[in-house]
């Protein structure tokens, strides 16, 4: 299962937890094969469980303590959120486009990694990776509904899904974000919104390296 090299990493995150290895792709990301798990994405709020290779079933985050194995999303224009608990030495990696921060699905991947690795969100880590800004995502009546707001409007889902870390107990410092929209900068990102069915896709990664 290949993941990316050349990506973008959130120093602040890395120097906080040296005994893990991720990244965020781009469209410049070359492909290696390692061990990793992935999942078929479909914009749920369902969290999965891992400790092998492979695609481990419909969902659209994953969770382990298994080290050595690189959990894998893919993207483009979605949010990657990778999540570490330095304490309990697990690890998260979520996909969250609308639908999923509507579904809170930040929220039920912390709940999971409690009820399975006995988790304490204070000790959490979490770096929000490239995604569609609020610069450019406008979204029709229905959905901005789903966000608290009336009619078409623009929404941060970088920003939501900030908040839903610092409600579920995650302190504010230990939340990192890359802050980079991924329709505004074509030479760096695929972006679905921009490009429609030619876009590509970005993996970002987590991996318990030591």
């Amino acid at each position: 299962m290949p993941i990316e090299t050349k990506v973008l990493v959130l120093n602040e995150f890395r120097a906080a937890l040296p005994w893990l290895e991720h990244g965020f792709g781009t469209r410049q990301s070359v492909s290696e094969t390692v061990t990793s798990a992935a999942i078929r994405q479909i914009h749920s709020n369902l969290v999965l469980s891992v400790d092998q290779p492979g695609v481990a079933g419909d969902a659209d985050a994953l969770v382990t303590r298994k080290r050595g194995l690189a959990l894998s999303v893919r993207t483009a224009d979605c949010y990657p959120i990778l999540i570490a608990d330095p304490v309990t030495r697990s690890i998260a990696a979520i996909h969250a486009g609308w639908r999923g921060t509507a579904e809170r699905i930040v929220q039920r991947t912390i709940v999971h990694m409690h009820l399975a690795f006995g988790t304490d969100a204070a000790d959490l880590h979490a770096a929000i990776g490239p995604g569609i800004g609020v610069c450019c995502y406008e979204v029709g009546a229905e959905v901005a509904l789903r966000f608290g707001a009336e009619g078409r409007a623009r929404i941060d889902l970088a920003e939501a899904n900030r908040r839903q870390l610092v409600e579920s107990g995650v302190p504010a410092a230990q939340i990192h974000s890359i802050g980079r929209c991924t329709r505004c900068e074509p030479e760096l990102f695929h972006s679905y919104r921009r490009d429609g069915g030619q876009a590509g896709r970005m993996t970002s990664f987590i991996r318990i390296a030591a």
